[in-house]
């Protein structure tokens, strides 16, 4: 069926929010807030929980996890230096 539906200036600003969010159409987003308002799709699904899984790196004690930029920028400087001949 189409018609015409006036949104206030609030139900559009979440619509739009809901749009750039989930990469929708506006037309699927109003269609399945209002299935959920009026009952009509049980539940809205919820998200698969995100998990993180931990990995062992196999890096020694006393290696500064933090520093390892550092420790690649010092090694392009040497890099260079080396090409350049000093």
């Amino acid at each position: 069926m189409r018609t015409t539906l006036t949104l206030e200036r609030d139900v559009a600003e979440h619509v739009q929010r809901a749009v750039r969010r989930t990469g929708r159409t506006m037309k699927e987003v109003i269609n399945q807030a209002l299935r959920t308002g009026l009952g009509l799709g049980g539940k809205a699904p919820r998200p698969r929980p995100f998990r993180v899984e931990s990995h062992s790196f196999g890096f020694k004690p006393g290696i500064d996890l933090g520093r390892l930029n550092q420790l690649v920028d010092e090694l392009e400087v040497e890099e260079v230096a080396r090409k350049m001949g000093r």
